[in-house]
């Protein structure tokens, strides 16, 4: 799980977009981690979130993820 962490943290700090789809992020992680579950990826990011390293952004009709205090989020 932690490498599936680390991958996760790697792909949002050298991402050009501050907020970022669930899919895009699993496709970052399968290119470092080929046979990772999409379950896995989540329970990840989920852990990622309640550590306030990733920060859920809502635009209504979907969330997308970010890094915390990269761009502009609803905290600043």
């Amino acid at each position: 799980m932690e490498d599936i962490r680390n991958a996760i943290l790697e792909f949002a700090e050298k991402s050009k977009k501050t907020k970022f789809y669930f899919n895009d992020m699993e496709k970052a992680v399968r290119k470092v981690i080929p046979d990772v579950k999409a379950r896995m990826v989540k329970k990840a990011a989920t852990s990622l979130i309640n550590e306030e390293k990733l920060i859920y952004f809502s635009t209504g009709s979907t969330t997308m993820y970010g890094l915390k205090g990269k761009g502009q989020t609803e905290d600043h």
